[in-house]
């Protein structure tokens, strides 16, 4: 009979991302996540083979609350949804940076393990329900080109917005609300 686990997936999830907030990304080892919470470090690597993949568990645990916002936000109005990016960048700008780490594509295959690539192939899903829905409402109907201007208005631009702030280490700028909101009413034909 083997013996009760006394640490789970979530306290390691919930130590890296405090390790992350306190002292930046290059801190996470899994030692710091050892002696984060006490734990001993064969536990770690029981739940985590690696260091990557405790990461990528993370980046799911923050893109899911991410998007659900961004979906929630996008089914009341669409500018807003655009601006949401910058909005959730400035509130949680450690959690960001884990979102820089991976592309939905790179999660979605190769050696990670089912379960996950599962799950981030229904975060897409969702995305992208999300997407054409949002562009039949705006447009009419769903074109290739509709959807083109929906994704460019409501992930493209923003995320670029953003990354260069998040890469130097800054907070956006007021500047980039004003620059997003004026790209989306040119692309969109509506300021919604």
């Amino acid at each position: 009979m083997g013996r009760k686990a006394h640490f789970n997936k979530v306290e390691f999830i919930d130590a890296a991302l405090k390790i992350i907030a306190e002292e930046g990304l290059k801190a996470l080892t899994m030692q710091s996540i050892a002696e984060k919470i006490q734990a001993p470090i064969g536990s770690i690597y029981h739940r985590f083979p690696s260091r990557d993949e405790l990461l990528a568990e993370l980046w799911i645990n923050i893109a899911s609350p991410f998007q659900e916002g961004f979906l929630a936000t996008l089914n009341n109005n669409g500018l807003q949804a655009a601006l949401y990016t910058l909005q959730w960048v400035r509130t949680y700008p450690k959690e960001s940076h884990v979102l820089l780490l991976y592309r939905r594509e790179e999660l979605s295959s190769g050696d990670w393990p089912e379960d996950f690539k599962q799950k981030v192939a229904d975060l897409s899903r969702e995305l992208d329900e999300g997407i054409r829905s949002f562009a039949k409402r705006s447009f009419g109907r769903v074109t290739k080109d509709n959807l083109q201007r929906t994704v460019f208005a409501l992930i493209d631009v923003p995320f670029t917005a953003v990354k260069r702030s998040l890469q130097n280490d800054e907070v956006p700028t007021p500047l980039l609300d004003k620059l997003v909101r004026e790209t989306y009413i040119t692309i969109m034909g509506r300021d919604d």
